[in-house]
């Protein structure tokens, strides 16, 4: 979804992309259609204002949800400074292990085994773990399976570009902010972020958690502009480096997406790594150009391989449409 733009406008996309969580996708209507609530917004900074940050804070503080909109609105409204300061110290770091569903039949296409991986916006890096998890893909010809783990599922349309589980010679990440796997409250955070009827999700996060404290990943504190290609560069000695991300880049300004596009384009062109994004369908233009139009109604993420759209993906990584 889309964060750079009037408060309005968010919580409209949210609803869009929000179509699981019939209580926040209706909180997010409300709020659209609540002037006052909206001013209560405004006077947020921008990247404050951001509906899923929003509401699990209010959540964090006790309103119930599922749960009508008017519990949501009275302790936004009355708020003496509790849930506004949840927002301001915390982040949406939603740490969705499911997309590796849609992330590692594109992995394991680049051939190489074992691999380096090297998260931009890592959270606490449970995305670093592909070789722990065991895949069900939902193809027209049946039910593909590998790897071994934990199962996480996912609707498959199209052809799969491969089936295998790579192994992972190294794994680190970068964040502003990386979230210690041992930390209860760190992960209780997390766990407030998965949307309120997604018990499955919750479920799946805590097996993500217990996989990660069993051999926490090597995160960096710092911005992602700045560290990338050093991080790339250390990354290197350990093995051939897949630099990748999911829902993360729509947190930078336009400007800077497009300085990012431009390093990773030029990473890639160096032979330094490569490159997988899993974004927003407007986060990162150049790449969802390269496919198919994306259609205006269709709320999707697209995942590109250095830099080349490859499949249309649905954001906690249930299903995925494979371009080519």
């Amino acid at each position: 979804m889309e964060l750079h733009t009037d408060v309005r406008e968010q919580y409209l996309d949210f609803a869009a992309y929000a179509d699981g969580s019939p209580c926040l996708r209706d909180w997010a209507l409300a709020v659209a259609d609540d002037e006052e609530l909206l001013a209560w917004l405004a006077g947020l900074p921008p990247l404050e204002q951001q509906p899923n940050l929003v509401f699990a804070a209010a959540r964090w503080h006790g309103v119930a949800a599922p749960g009508p909109y008017d519990g949501l609105r009275a302790a936004l409204l009355a708020d003496a400074g509790a849930i506004r300061g949840t927002i301001s110290s915390r982040s949406t770091q939603t740490n969705e292990v499911g997309r590796l569903a849609t992330l590692v039949p594109f992995l394991a296409e680049l051939g190489h085994d074992p691999v380096v991986l090297l998260e931009v916006g890592a959270s606490a890096g449970l995305c670093l773990y592909p070789d722990r998890w065991s895949y069900e893909w939902h193809t027209a010809a049946g039910p593909v399976r590998a790897g071994e783990g934990p199962r996480l599922t996912c609707e498959v349309t199209g052809e799969l570009p491969a089936t295998s589980v790579p192994g992972v010679a190294w794994r680190g990440g970068v964040d502003l902010n990386p979230l210690d796997v041992t930390d209860d409250d760190a992960m209780a955070w997390l766990a407030t972020l998965v949307w309120p009827e997604h018990e499955e999700r919750r479920a799946r996060l805590r097996v993500g958690i217990e996989v990660a404290r069993h051999d926490p990943p090597q995160l960096r504190r710092g911005d992602l502009l700045e560290l990338l290609p050093e991080l790339v560069a250390d990354a290197a000695t350990h093995g051939p480096v897949v630099v990748f991300h999911t829902a993360v880049i729509a947190y930078l300004e336009t400007d800077d997406r497009a300085r990012f596009h431009q390093m990773m384009t030029e990473l890639v062109a160096d032979g330094r790594c490569h490159w997988i994004s899993n974004e927003g369908k407007r986060v990162l233009p150049e790449v969802t150009r390269t496919g198919p139009e994306v259609p205006e109604e269709m709320a999707t993420f697209v995942l590109g391989v250095d830099g080349r759209a490859r499949a249309w993906t649905h954001g906690h990584g249930a299903s995925m449409t494979v371009l080519s």
